[in-house]
């Protein structure tokens, strides 16, 4: 049984400011749950009989109604959890590996599956600009199906972070006045920005950019004016890895 006040606290919770002021973050269904499970000890469980009977697991026993009642979803998978945010990291190590910059983005679903994108790619560290999108609105978090539990997501000034780097570090951004991806040299190790979905990298981050980039289009006459900033991200992190392969 679920009480009205635990349900008020859970609503709230959808809101950037409560989540802030308990530290907490609402994941939900089988997959979501369960990927977080294995690396996040959650505040809080509340599911059906049928998810505890499945997975050995024992917490707030609910109905599939009361669940409808504290659920984001349109139509809720039999267990949530509300789980600490993490600390943000106060060192990010940029040596010898890829990390993902993202400037800007506001799009809950475009982040979500930017942070799947990375995970999929083997990238364990987004830096994000302090003006894109919280990764720990419930929409982002169900956009990652689960893969917020590997993922080190960190905000920050973006400018003082790239300031922060030696001067000869790679800093690659995709810009219409790049150079073709497919043909430019790419490293093993770098920054890789990717700006917001109508601007692109903002300007004070584009000057910052040492290794302009180029995703081309291959249509023979008119086209899309550009790539919805998930798949690009998924292009460039592919063609990244293949180089690596």
């Amino acid at each position: 049984m679920i009480s009205k006040n635990q349900v008020k606290y859970i609503r709230q919770l959808e809101q950037k400011k409560y989540r802030k002021r308990e530290g907490l973050f609402v994941a939900e269904g089988t997959k979501v749950v369960g990927d977080l499970l294995k690396h996040h000890q959650p505040k809080a469980l509340y599911a059906t009989d049928e998810w505890q009977a499945h997975t050995g697991i024992s917490c707030t026993t609910v109905t599939e109604e009361e669940l409808q009642r504290i659920s984001f979803q349109q139509h809720p998978q039999q267990v949530m959890g509300l789980f600490p945010i993490p600390s943000q990291t106060a060192v990010i190590s940029f040596s010898g590996t890829l990390v993902l910059a993202l400037d800007g983005v506001q799009d809950p679903g475009n982040l979500g599956t930017i942070i799947r994108i990375a995970d999929w790619f083997g990238i364990a560290t987004i830096v994000c600009s302090e003006d894109t999108a919280d990764a720990w609105n419930p929409k982002v978090i169900q956009a990652t199906m689960g893969s917020i539990a590997r993922v080190n997501i960190v905000y920050t000034n973006l400018l003082d972070t790239i300031d922060a780097l030696p001067p000869d570090y790679p800093i690659y951004g995709t810009l219409l006045d790049g150079e073709n991806i497919y043909t430019q040299p790419l490293s093993a190790e770098g920054l890789i920005i990717m700006g917001n979905e109508g601007n692109g990298i903002s300007e004070a981050v584009r000057a910052k950019v040492n290794r302009r980039l180029l995703i081309p289009d291959f249509h023979q006459g008119e086209t899309a004016d550009s790539l919805n900033v998930a798949i690009a991200t998924a292009i460039t992190c592919s063609e990244f890895r293949r180089r690596q392969a």
